[in-house]
């Protein structure tokens, strides 16, 4: 096992914890804090598992509140996506990249998979990678966005900030192969839940394959209560790479 900390990419910073062997597949991992709390280190014991298993990952840090705005920390989470694509050979490269995060480090991985717009200026669809798992994201426009904007935090707003706003231009294409896990507590944030049935409804209506897209409510749980335990690393491996969470 290999771990190589701070490494700059763009304006932030990531982790890694490398398998012995390589190539491997990468899970790319945003923390929450509601994009102005976190830090890349919370995901360490989970990514020490995740090598045992033969899984690579990497946490990245991104710019937040107060020194940050919309949309600067999706931005920072599409360069960090994009910096590992092109230096991954220098780590022994990687047979596939997942890209995924809890609240906060959700709502910016839905952003990169529903708008293209931002891995698009890298030119990369997000479709061309292996998975995306959504932990208990907020699909439509996330509560500090609307702080920003001197709206009650409470408010639900589907607009450009929002991944729900464009599920509509991801009309499905039988030849798109990325895999997509939601996770959420039955006992979430108010209205987390719900909105995730919504997202899920509308993508179903527009085509999306329920083939690929996996739901997973989490009983007996609160807002990512389950995110510090090691059966968020047991998901994310069998997700993955399946059979991969019964290796210690």
């Amino acid at each position: 096992m290999r771990i190589i900390n701070d490494v700059t990419y763009g304006a932030s910073s990531l982790d890694l914890v490398l398998p012995d062997v390589m190539p491997a597949p990468l899970f790319l991992y945003f923390h929450g804090g509601g994009l102005e709390a976190g830090d890349k280190i919370d995901f360490r014991e989970h990514a020490l598992l995740l090598a045992k298993r033969g899984i690579a990952s990497a946490s990245a840090n991104y710019r937040m509140y107060p020194s940050a705005r919309f949309p600067e920390f999706i931005r920072d989470a599409a360069e960090a996506t994009a910096w590992l694509r092109e230096h991954a050979p220098e780590y022994g490269g990687f047979s596939g990249i997942t890209v995924g995060g809890s609240s906060a480090g959700s709502y910016l991985s839905m952003m990169l998979y529903f708008d293209k717009s931002y891995l698009g200026t890298f030119g990369i669809d997000p479709d061309e990678l292996s998975g995306f798992v959504f932990d208990a994201g907020q699909p439509t426009t996330h509560f500090n966005v609307l702080r920003e904007r001197g709206i009650d935090t409470r408010a639900i707003r589907v607009d450009e900030a929002s991944p729900l706003y464009f599920v509509d231009r991801q009309t499905e294409d039988p030849l798109r192969k990325a895999k997509l896990l939601f996770l959420a507590s039955d006992n979430d944030m108010p209205c987390r839940l719900e909105q995730h049935e919504v997202l899920l409804r509308t993508m179903f209506a527009f085509g999306y394959s329920p083939a690929r897209v996996t739901f997973r409510k989490m009983s007996g749980y609160g807002h990512c209560g389950y995110t510090g335990e090691r059966v968020f690393a047991d998901i994310v491996s069998s997700f993955i790479l399946p059979g991969s969470e019964q290796i210690d």
